[in-house]
C-alpha cells in the first residue's frame, strides 16, 4: 500500500513549531488528531501546538513528525526552545512589527524571560490592542488578525510600545 503524500511546507526562520504545525495541517486539510495518528504521536501534536514542551520532544518523536511533514529533524528542532530555555506558553505573545515583516509566530516570543522584541526593541503584545482579546495559539493563526474584532496583527504596531 502506498504511503499518503502531503503538501510540504517550508519552515520559516525562527518560526514556532505551533505555527508551523498549523500551517501544515491547513495545507493538507488535517486536524491535530489526524496528524497525531499519522505520526504515531497522538495527543502530543496538540500539546506542541499549545506550546507545551514538557516533556521535551525526543529525537524519535521529531523523526516521526519529520517523516510525515517532510521537514528535516534539525529544522524542527530549531522551532523549539533551546535546551535550558523555559517557555511561557500563556499568554501568546506577538511583535506586530516583526509580523508586518514576516507574518508568522516566532518561537522566541514565548521564551519566559523575553518581554520585548530583540530586533525592534518593542514590548511584546499579549492581547489585541483594540478589544483586549488574548491571542489564540499560533497554530490557529489563519488570517493574522484578532479572532474577536478582526483587527489585523500588522496594524497593532501603532499601539505597541518601546520596551
Amino acid at each position: 500500500m502506498n504511503e499518503p503524500r502531503f503538501f510540504e511546507i517550508e519552515p520559516f526562520e525562527c518560526e514556532s513549531l505551533s505555527h508551523f504545525l498549523g500551517r501544515f495541517r491547513r495545507e493538507n486539510y488535517l486536524t491535530a488528531t489526524q496528524l497525531g495518528k499519522l505520526t504515531g504521536l497522538g495527543a502530543v501534536i496538540s500539546r506542541w501546538e499549545n506550546c507545551y514542551f514538557n516533556p521535551f520532544p525526543t529525537q524519535q518523536e521529531l523523526e516521526a513528525l519529520a517523516s510525515v511533514v517532510g521537514a528535516e529533524v534539525e529544522k524542527l528542532r530549531e522551532m523549539l526552545p533551546p535546551i535550558g530555555v523555559t517557555m511561557k506558553p500563556r499568554p501568546i505573545r506577538l511583535c506586530a512589527a516583526c509580523y508586518a515583516e514576516s507574518p508568522y509566530h516566532h518561537i522566541e516570543w514565548q521564551f519566559k524571560d523575553v518581554m520585548k522584541c530583540s530586533y525592534h526593541q518593542m514590548r511584546l503584545l499579549t492581547k489585541c490592542t483594540n478589544c483586549g482579546a488574548v491571542f489564540p495559539i499560533p497554530a490557529d493563526w489563519v488570517t493574522g488578525e484578532c479572532p474577536h474584532c478582526c483587527l489585523p496583527f500588522v496594524t497593532m504596531v501603532r499601539k505597541q510600545q518601546k520596551g
